[in-house]
């Protein structure tokens, strides 16, 4: 459950961070 969590707060993050960064790329 522990590692499950973590890795799916990771991929979160990761998702985040790309949208994030295509939202800079746009402008």
């Amino acid at each position: 459950m522990s590692y499950s969590n973590h890795f799916a707060l990771i991929v979160v993050l990761f998702i985040l961070l790309i949208i994030v960064g295509s939202a800079f790329v746009k402008y």
